[in-house]
């Protein structure tokens, strides 16, 4: 399996899993410097990692983090419906 490292040093390896590249994003980024990062030090390192990635990863991680947000999208709307169909049943309910 392919390794690519971040600029911590820390490295990342290409599994093909989206949440893996993620999760130690947020190790090196956020645990351990006590949430202290700014937009800027995230937009620069995940430009670090894109860089590091063939054309084929690239799409590859695209296309998961497209699926990924959708997800989230998703869930959220259908949250935000579920939760005035609360309101308005508990209107009706009085």
């Amino acid at each position: 399996m392919r390794t690519i490292k971040l600029t911590t040093g820390s490295n990342v390896p290409l599994d093909g899993d989206l949440l893996t590249v993620l999760e130690i994003l947020y190790l090196e980024l956020s645990a351990k410097r006590d949430l202290d990062h700014s937009f800027e030090d995230t937009v620069r390192e995940i430009q670090h990692v894109i860089e590091q990635l063939t054309d084929e990863e690239r799409r590859q991680y695209l296309s998961e983090s497209l699926f990924l947000n959708f997800v989230s999208y998703e869930n959220e709307r259908l949250g935000a419906y579920m939760k005035k169909l609360g309101a308005d049943q508990s209107t009706i309910d009085q």
